[in-house]
């Protein structure tokens, strides 16, 4: 990922690591994220770990506390923020962490079970069975992104999602590009008749775990085919083709607040997970005043 994300222009990834006794411990990567001109820049910047750090089993809580220490004194002045987004259950070292100045979160997550198909589809709810049969009985196929064409009309229709529904900064289309020729990376794509009218950006680990990162599909135009329910299916049969017992939703949103999205992925039968995300404020005058403008702006769209 320090490799992808180096060769892309618009970020800045760092990474920091830690040995005990000469063996590595712990390891963090960061990707300082911003929006728009260099000003716009400076004040939507912030620190991303996404997944949560590297750490291992028998890491000291000394040795932990040193790399969150040296975290914070790499990013303090370069993002309003440092937020590690776990995928993974860091229960064991959350005192580590809020001893370092580190809020707990709590973020829902679905993981499911891919260790066969007969896994996935006991899974489906009735609903999400029919629709997936329908729309492979009608004629969509589920492949993989090829070319640069097929990735850029993956692309246009992710794009169309974020700006009307999603609303939320989303990357270029050189990091897609860049993507789909990373060896741990596919562009899953939902076709008909030619054409890509939904698919996924998917991650995995092989033999662990498969990570569903952006989906989309044309829903309006074609929804009789749910190209975003078969685009969701296609990432977890790819997570049993490459002998990964578990795909992973990468989020579903806060507790307690009605959430869309987790909504629809609750209904491919996952199970709800809490692994929540750990925050530390690095300025907190800008970081309250953006929090004041987002909740303003997701007013506004209601």
């Amino acid at each position: 990922m320090f490799v992808f994300y180096s060769n892309l222009r618009l970020y800045d990834v760092q990474v920091l690591a830690i040995e005990e006794e000469g063996s590595l411990k712990g390891l963090v990567l960061c990707l300082i994220q911003g929006e728009g001109g260099r000003l716009k820049r400076r004040l939507t910047a912030r620190a991303i770990i996404s997944g949560g750090p590297l750490l291992a089993d028998d890491i000291s809580d000394a040795a932990l506390r040193m790399l969150l220490e040296a975290t914070i004194q790499t990013m303090k002045h370069r993002s309003i923020y440092i937020e590690t987004r776990n995928l993974n259950d860091y229960s064991r070292w959350r005192q580590s962490f809020e001893a370092c100045g580190f809020q707990y979160v709590p973020h829902l997550n679905f993981h499911q079970d891919t260790s066969s198909v007969k896994a996935v589809d006991s899974h489906l709810n009735r609903t999400r069975k029919r629709h997936v049969r329908v729309g492979l009985r009608d004629g969509a196929t589920l492949e993989q992104a090829t070319t640069e064409a097929e990735v850029a009309e993956f692309y246009r229709i992710l794009t169309h999602l974020y700006r009307h529904k999603v609303k939320k900064p989303l990357p270029t289309q050189e990091f897609f590009l860049q993507l789909a020729h990373q060896p741990m990376a596919k562009i899953l794509t939902v076709n008909y008749q030619g054409h890509v009218i939904g698919g996924m950006a998917y991650i995995e680990l092989p033999g662990k775990v498969g990570y569903e990162w952006y989906v989309c599909g044309m829903d309006d135009t074609y929804k009789n085919l749910y190209p975003s329910e078969l685009a969701t299916y296609a990432g977890l049969r790819c997570a049993v083709q490459s002998g990964c017992p578990r795909f992973d939703y990468m989020g579903a949103g806060k507790p307690g607040e009605s959430y869309g999205v987790r909504d629809f992925k609750a209904q491919f039968g996952g199970t709800l997970v809490e692994h929540g995300r750990f925050l530390k404020v690095n300025n907190p005058l800008i970081y309250k005043a953006g929090c004041t403008v987002i909740s303003l702006l997701n007013h506004l769209k209601k």
